[in-house]
């Protein structure tokens, strides 16, 4: 017979406590990691000033950049409720968010419209919106709590052509685009069918990977060849870093069979959101070569 526990110890509280995490979950439950102190739109736009040419980035005016110090405010306002990045570091927003975003377009340009997906607290998306103000951008999101805030984005950064969908894109999304871009790390092949039939012949899907990507490209190879294209493989490194990137670039030759649940009528996207999925401890954005965030 099992010997009752008379101590009423917990070996899993006990590695919380050598953690110096809290053992009770209710504590634990939607903790997230908060910004130290928020600068002002006029100090951050200084500070990415520096970091901007520091960094050898010239790829955005002055009003541009002062939009992104005002995407800077309303994220790490926004990130005291929810938990949209672990990125709270100014320098590393500016690096590994803004110039990440923005410095593809040193090697490539981008068709549209242009369909992010799951563009978590609006990576790549934002930034390249305030880099093309005129041309149509989708926003992809799956988290009703991140839609939310993307419409706060939206609404104070005074983004025209900006849609945002409260749903993960799959095959059956047949909106039709020239382009779509993804800073997230599912796997290419996976991608590839997502937009199967909303991405047009002749369109690109823009992948921003890091640089073990090399098996996702051989797969896809084997079973997307009849449709899809490889025609860039980049590897580069962010500016006056040891960020290591590749940037990977895929265009569409031609259409799958149409099928009983793709063969639907093309509608606009709207802001309609699908149920949710993560819990109120939602996990954040991830760089390329992190852990999927979804």
């Amino acid at each position: 017979m099992a010997q009752k526990n008379s101590t009423n110890t917990s070996p899993y509280k006990t590695r919380l406590a050598a953690r110096g995490a809290s053992t009770n979950p209710r504590t634990t439950l939607g903790r997230h990691e908060q910004p130290a102190a928020i600068y002002s739109i006029e100090e951050a736009n200084d500070r990415l000033l520096d970091i901007f040419k520091n960094h050898n980035f010239d790829l955005v005016t002055h009003q541009e950049r002062r939009k992104l110090a005002h995407f800077y405010q309303i994220l790490m306002t926004e990130q005291k409720k929810l938990n949209l990045t672990r990125l709270l570091k100014f320098h590393e927003i500016a690096i590994k968010h803004f110039i990440d975003s923005l410095w593809i377009l040193k090697f490539t340009e981008l068709k549209f419209p242009l369909l992010d997906l799951g563009t978590g607290p609006g990576f790549p998306g934002i930034p390249l919106k305030i880099k093309f103000p005129d041309e149509k951008i989708i926003l992809a999101e799956g988290i009703q709590k991140r839609v939310e805030y993307l419409k706060i984005v939206r609404e104070q950064l005074q983004l025209k052509n900006l849609d945002i969908i409260g749903r993960n894109i799959n095959p059956e999304f047949v909106y039709p685009i020239q382009g779509a871009i993804t800073r997230a790390v599912e796997d290419i092949s996976n991608t590839l069918n997502n937009v199967s039939n909303c991405l047009q012949v002749g369109g690109r899907v823009y992948f921003m990977k890091g640089p073990g990507v090399d098996p996702e490209i051989e797969a896809a190879k084997k079973i997307w060849s009849k449709y899809y294209k490889l025609i860039q493989n980049t590897i580069y490194q962010l500016p006056q870093t040891s960020q290591d990137r590749r940037l990977v670039i895929y265009e569409k030759i031609a259409n799958l069979p149409l099928t009983d649940t793709t063969d639907t009528a093309e509608t606009e996207p709207t802001n309609t959101t699908e149920t949710e999925t993560e819990t109120e401890d939602d996990k954040p954005d991830q760089e390329s070569f992190g852990t999927p965030r979804k």
